[in-house]
């Protein structure tokens, strides 16, 4: 048997942020096969990943923040469309063109809660992962950090619908505990936070 590999990659549709793509593929057997994916990326970034081998771009950042003085999760309730309902998720965000990981945590932190990041956890490496390999190849990088000052809406966009949340191990086990609607990566990020508390950000500077 052979290795899966894709073939060619043809535009089904474009719009601002995300596009679909019809992948040709052969598979292990070596038959000619479809699949229809979403990307954050242009045919031409992914041609030249696919084909030429250039390095993947991270698309977005998601950020696991304790808040430095009050020794807790900073958790956002946000609408969103696909789902038609509130979900309970991490700050997260794309990276604008030109910013590296940091920046676009550091920014979107600040856009979506009005807190300041201060800090990130180095032990924890920057690497790309995915939410939904089966139906995009949008990757994210998960940045753990502490952070300071008051929640703010002052910075969020139009149709930025969000409610900003410092949550305590406690109310981190109660919510998880009334089968709300949750991010898959917030409601690990929670079941972490709850087993392990403000150890889930290893920054060696003095908490207050």
């Amino acid at each position: 048997m052979g290795r899966t590999k894709i073939n060619k990659i043809e535009t089904l549709a474009n719009t601002k942020f995300l596009s679909l793509y019809d992948a040709e593929y052969i598979n292990k057997k070596g038959n000619i096969k479809h699949w229809t994916m979403a990307s954050r990326k242009t045919k031409e970034t992914l041609e030249a990943q696919i084909f030429d081998n250039k390095k993947e771009k991270i698309d977005a950042v998601v950020i696991v923040a304790l808040h430095k003085d009050l020794n807790k999760l900073v958790l956002l309730k946000q609408f969103r469309v696909p789902v038609n309902d509130y979900l309970y998720e991490l700050p997260a965000g794309l990276i604008d063109e030109g910013e590296d990981v940091l920046t676009a945590a550091e920014r979107e932190l600040k856009e979506e809660t009005g807190l300041k990041f201060i800090a990130i956890d180095s032990s924890k490496k920057i690497v790309p992962i995915y939410a939904s390999g089966g139906m995009t190849d949008e990757s994210m990088a998960l940045v753990y950090c502490l952070c300071e000052g008051e929640v703010s809406s002052e910075y969020l966009e139009e149709d930025e619908d969000i409610e900003v949340m410092l949550v305590s191990q406690e109310e981190a086990k109660a919510m998880l505990e009334k089968g709300l609607k949750f991010d898959a990566k917030a409601y690990l990020a929670l079941q972490n936070f709850i087993k392990i508390g403000k150890d889930i950000v290893n920054v060696n500077i003095n908490l207050k």
